[in-house]
């Protein structure tokens, strides 16, 4: 199994991996020994690792600790290990080099995703192209070009690229198997939550704690996902009765979640709940409310969408959807992988993994 063996930043530079680069020696042997050489495995027993991490030790690639490589090349000293040049050339023929295509305002959410690319990416043997654009905008047309004429046979969009045609049609136009995480499209593979019952769930939580004026701050506007969360919080409104609802649009950024929370709290009777599309918007409503020295959740309760580490690393840490992000992403890749080596072309399948509902100290009940 090999690893990640290279990444590419904006199909520009080259990162290359820690430890040696490869352990070669020759030795004369009077003709009369034939003692069998050592393979990859007797190296991994001899150092106690998996032949997976001696593969990494030898071919430079992926994250392996000092410690580790140093009982590898040590086990490789004292077993006369060589590599086989030759298998390692077929093993390198079969690797697969994946497109990434992002531009998400979160950094959180986009740290957790990248994780899953490179963790699936290290298990299939595939290699990682990454193209990058600013604050949710796509990179521009010729970068994409010049992916896509690297040598790439496969392409993922990140959130919330995916229902970019700016972005998927010079991929379609160059016949090129694509995933899109998060959204929508019928002419890729698709891996995403279902945003609107996760969104349904949260609302459902906030009325039963006894919430009657409910915020919601509105995702990147034309993205399926944001309308989707949109849908689910209408739902679970129109099923109870008496609740005042007040929408603001923002962007998924933390900056849009500064000013929609403002505009919420300014309102002569605020809600006293806010449930933001995604986490970084709603620790930005977090911020607000400290610098109005209102204490969360005694009296204000917010909720988010995604659990990233946002939620986690403010006080009070938030309740909010966990959507799973880096198992989106390593599935995105694994589809895709199976779409690229496959006989059977353009099957675009439609993968929907679950959500969770977090409570943490964020919330709090109405008291009568």
């Amino acid at each position: 199994m090999v690893s990640v063996s290279q990444l590419w930043v904006d199909v520009g530079g080259y990162l290359p991996g820690n430890g040696p680069q490869r352990f070669e020696r020759k030795i004369l042997k009077p003709p009369h020994q034939h003692k069998r050489s050592a393979t990859v495995i007797d190296v991994a027993k001899r150092a106690g690792v998996s032949a997976m991490t001696v593969s990494r030790v030898i071919n430079a690639t992926g994250n392996v600790r000092e410690k580790t490589r140093l009982a590898v090349a040590a086990a490789i000293e004292e077993l006369d290990y060589t590599p086989n040049v030759a298998a390692r050339a077929l093993v390198t023929a079969r690797e697969i080099r994946i497109g990434v295509i992002y531009s998400n305002p979160s950094a959180a959410f986009m740290h957790d995703f990248l994780i899953g690319v490179f963790e699936e990416a290290s298990v299939m043997g595939a290699q990682l192209t990454l193209l990058g654009g600013q604050d949710g905008r796509p990179p521009p047309p010729e970068a994409i070009h010049r992916m896509i004429g690297s040598g790439v046979r496969g392409v993922i969009i990140a959130p919330p690229l995916g229902e970019s045609r700016v972005v998927r049609d010079p991929i379609r136009l160059a016949q090129l198997p694509m995933a899109v995480v998060g959204g929508i499209a019928r002419d890729a593979i698709c891996v995403r939550i279902d945003d609107r019952a996760a969104a349904y769930d949260m609302t459902q939580h906030l009325i039963a704690l006894g919430h009657r004026r409910i915020g919601f701050i509105i995702g990147n506007p034309g993205q399926s996902a944001s309308d989707d969360r949109l849908a689910g919080f209408d739902a679970a409104v129109s099923e109870a009765q008496d609740i005042e609802t007040i929408l603001v649009q923002g962007d998924f950024s933390y900056t849009s979640g500064l000013v929609a929370g403002q505009q919420l709290l300014n309102i002569d009777h605020p809600p006293t709940a806010i449930f933001a599309s995604n986490d970084d918007m709603a620790a930005a409503v977090v911020s607000v409310a400290h610098r109005r020295h209102l204490v969360v959740p005694d009296d204000l309760t917010v909720v988010g969408f995604d659990d990233t580490t946002a939620a986690v690393t403010l006080w009070p840490p938030l309740t909010t959807i966990h959507q799973p992000v880096r198992k989106l992403a390593a599935e995105a890749l694994r589809l895709l992988t199976q779409e690229i080596t496959s006989a059977r072309k353009g099957r675009h399948h439609k993968c929907v993994l679950g959500h969770q509902l977090i409570e943490r100290q964020s919330t709090a009940a109405i008291v009568s």
